[in-house]
């Protein structure tokens, strides 16, 4: 796991100054504290900072054969395979490493040797005989890539943002939209940044760019497909899935380093690491972190499946009120990102450092086999709208809706409102606001007209129903697993892992993500994913023979972090002085007098703005990081 960046000249052949590049990957140290380098020529230059994982002293980057160049950040976990296959062609390797295969696979297959690879990846080749820059991120998003044109017209990239911020021609312009998007949803979307001009290479995507000709628009290479059905008793495909789940761990136990999981209790992180002792000689190594709140405590959970395995577990209580990360996630996301689990998942992740290099994860399987509760309600209520055509639905429910007193203090069951107000919409638009946390209503008073003006009538939600719209897909529960894959997963989970882990120099694998396990997942009869409204059924019940049922059947706990009670205590002060805030004020975007006033409701009790005051406090903190 690395840290790349570098810049390219698309025109003519400037010099590339090796000291900008090294001021980049400079601010990129954390994602690589075992070494760095950089490699110029005429019109390029390429740096990358190394955590050593594989071929621990042979296989520095930036790596050149002469002709082709790459700096890589990831892990290709069927290298070996891949490896055997170029030497039959005639390769001859100086390395026993990954990095050097995908130079040769470039060699052999060009864009085409993607379709081979199996792992998490970002990296750059440069071919000195095609004068071409070639620019590739994995399936899923689990790797991050983030490039800009520049006004001298290179193009710049970088694993993180604060490698492109270290570029002196970077121009530092907030980007409005992208404040809808993540006050919208909580993280700014990978087809969204929050400085203006700069842009992520989206998840199963290349960029390939070539000298002499302008910057293309990047090429999909990946997708997922939900419109197949597998055929198969439950038995039989729950053998499958397991066969492969368990292929997807073991491909991510190849370490020349300490290895081990994260053990939350949940179902995900058990199954890892039932497949991981499973194959493992030793005892594996786990970790958990506990919470001072027994409510949101999972420890006796993670013990059972510890002590089940016989793992060498470790464990750790924090306080769920520790709040004195704040600027420490700031620094390490860049944009803002209020999902406030990523204080617990920071925590986990050094604590795992302090034993292990590389950690396996259970994260991917709620998009995958549809664990998340909000696809159960999205379920239940396109049955329901299936019942009525679409403008009695709007009028019944919409009037009723909107009588019915609001009650977000209630379980999602017991809020009526907001499930008749669902009922009222189609079933694009109204998952499209369920996965969000400011609806469009409170962001237009929280904007003020100005800014409305400049959105032109832009909405965040809008990318939802789209991607939804064109999903290959045959039902609701496709159509909402599918866009979650393509915006959740990459902009906020994988986000909040990578850069949690990256923060402590740990490499986070999710082997729950292999995409022949995610392909697999597709084709499952919408039935076995969830039934009965219970999510991931044919995971839980192929692995009754591994886990207990009451790791398997317990109710979804997750990170919980006590916002709302933070804003009506500790940082009560915060919120209020949020409507004075100059950072926020001077962008000239935002109606103070509502943001006073949804702090003074929250703070007094009258309503249930914790989220919403996280996320400005958010916004406020990474604006003062970017934009001084």
């Amino acid at each position: 796991m690395c840290g790349i960046a570098g810049v390219f000249h698309p025109g003519t052949p400037k010099p590339v100054d090796p000291n900008r590049v090294h001021a980049m990957i400079a601010a990129l140290s954390h994602r690589g504290p075992d070494g760095d380098g950089i490699w110029t020529a005429p019109g390029v230059g390429l740096g990358h900072r190394r955590l050593s994982i594989i071929d621990l002293e042979g296989s520095p980057q930036p790596m050149s054969d002469g002709t082709l160049t790459i700096t890589y950040n990831g892990e290709v976990y069927n290298f070996a395979e891949l490896r055997d296959e170029l030497t039959a062609k005639g390769a001859i390797f100086r390395t026993s490493g990954d990095t050097e295969v995908l130079l040769h696979a470039w060699r052999a297959w060009g864009p085409s040797m993607l379709d081979r690879l199996n792992g998490m990846f970002a990296f750059a080749i440069h071919d000195t005989a095609a004068h071409t820059l070639f620019l590739a991120r994995d399936r899923m998003g689990v790797k991050p890539l983030h490039y800009v044109e520049l006004a001298d017209g290179s193009l710049a990239f970088a694993s993180e943002l604060k490698g492109l911020l270290a570029h002196p021609q970077l121009r530092r312009v907030p980007d409005l939209g992208a404040v809808e998007d993540y006050l919208a949803f909580g993280y700014v979307p990978d087809d969204s940044c929050m400085l203006a001009g700069v842009k992520k290479l989206a998840a199963g995507h290349f960029l390939l760019v070539e000298r002499g000709k302008s910057v293309p628009q990047p090429r999909r290479w990946w997708d997922v497909d939900f419109s197949n059905r597998a055929t198969g008793s439950a038995k039989a495909l729950g053998e499958e899935l397991v066969d492969r789940m368990r292929a997807g761990v073991r491909s991510r136990m190849v370490a020349d380093v300490p290895l081990g999981a994260f053990l939350s209790g949940g179902v995900d992180s058990s199954a890892v690491v039932a497949l991981m002792a499973e194959a493992s000689p030793k005892a594996v190594r786990t970790c958990t972190i506990g919470f001072d709140e027994a409510g949101h405590d999972e420890r006796s959970y993670a013990d059972t499946v510890a002590r089940r395995f016989a793992t060498d577990h470790r464990e750790r209580v924090v306080q769920s009120g520790d709040f004195g990360l704040i600027d420490t996630l700031v620094a390490s996301f860049d944009e803002p990102f209020a999902d406030a689990s990523a204080l617990a998942t920071y925590q986990v992740c050094a604590l795992a450092r302090e034993s292990v290099t590389v950690a396996l994860s259970g994260d991917g399987a709620d998009e995958a086999l549809a664990g998340y509760r909000r696809y159960k309600f999205q379920s239940v209520e396109e049955r329901v709208r299936g019942l009525l055509p679409s403008h009695l639905r709007a009028d019944v429910f919409g009037t009723l809706g909107r009588w019915y007193p609001k009650a977000d203090w209630a379980p999602r069951p017991l809020r009526a409102k907001s499930t008749l107000l669902a009922l009222a919409q189609g079933g694009s638009e109204a998952y499209a606001r369920s996965v969000g946390v400011t609806t469009p209503e409170l962001r237009a008073q929280l904007f003020n007209a100005d800014a409305r003006a400049k959105l032109g009538g832009y909405r965040a939600e809008d990318r939802y129903v789209a991607t939804m719209a064109t999903a290959p897909a045959r039902d609701a529960i496709d159509r909402a697993q599918y866009a979650d894959i393509k915006h959740w997963l990459p902009g906020d989970i994988l986000t909040k892992v990578d850069r949690t882990s990256m923060a402590v120099g740990l490499e986070a694998r999710e082997p729950l993500l292999d995409h022949r396990l995610i392909e697999f997942c597709a084709t499952l009869p919408a039935n076995m994913r969830l039934r009965h409204g219970e999510g991931k059924w044919l995971m839980k019940k192929a692995m009754e023979p591994y886990l207990p049922r009451d790791i398997l059947y317990r109710q979804k706990m997750g990170f919980v972090t006590p916002i709302s009670a933070w804003f009506r205590g500790a940082l009560a002060g915060e919120a209020t002085a949020l409507a004075k805030s100059r950072t926020l004020g001077e962008t000239g975007w935002f109606d103070m007098a509502t943001i006073a006033r949804i702090a003074d409701e929250h703070r007094m009790g009258r309503a249930e703005h914790g989220r919403t005051l996280w996320q400005f406090v958010m916004l406020e903190r990474s604006m003062k990081w970017m934009f001084g």
